[in-house]
């Protein structure tokens, strides 16, 4: 019997000794090849709603969804800053943990849900939805556009960004 190896999980081909269930979680995202099927930018009053909905291989994804909600979970919860009364509770070197995603994660009607709105002081406002059929759903609410930079970053593309030049501080190269 042959065994595709991307529809395993990438800890399952591996003799190596365990490895912390962080990293473990990121490793599995590089079994996804994901695609944007649809990327949407509203603004209603003063609040920005992002969605975007990606598909990947159902049998990948099976394997590899708790690893792309926890990393989505980590972007979103690194460029989060805090709004209101929530600075007080705002920690500038905090991190993500896997309890945090777990805390929020939700199976229900057939699906993966995961949804963040403040935590530790940082408004994450991060709406996942994994379905069995491939299809993920990726909403924020007042987040601008992070949403597609995450995801570029998660399919490898790289980002330009203005860099000084030695010698002449002008910001531009």
């Amino acid at each position: 019997m042959q065994v595709d190896s991307r529809r395993l999980p990438c800890h399952a081909m591996s003799d190596q000794p365990p490895i912390k269930p962080e990293y473990q979680l990121l490793a599995d995202l590089t079994a996804l090849q994901l695609s944007v099927v649809e990327s949407k930018r509203s603004v209603f009053h003063d609040t920005v709603h992002m969605k975007m909905v990606l598909r990947d291989d159902p049998a990948i994804l099976a394997s590899c969804a708790f690893g792309l909600i926890y990393a989505l979970g980590v972007l979103s919860f690194a460029d989060a800053r805090p709004r209101g009364v929530s600075g007080m509770d705002f920690e500038d070197d905090d991190q993500w943990y896997v309890g945090d995603m777990f805390s929020h994660l939700l199976f229900e009607d057939g699906q993966l849900h995961f949804y963040a709105d403040y935590v530790r002081g940082r408004m994450m406002k991060t709406t996942i939805d994994i379905d069995g059929d491939g299809v993920i759903r990726l909403e924020t609410t007042n987040r601008g556009e992070s949403a597609a930079r995450w995801v570029a970053t998660l399919q490898g593309k790289k980002k330009l960004r203005v860099l000084d030049s030695p010698g002449d501080g002008s910001g531009s190269s």
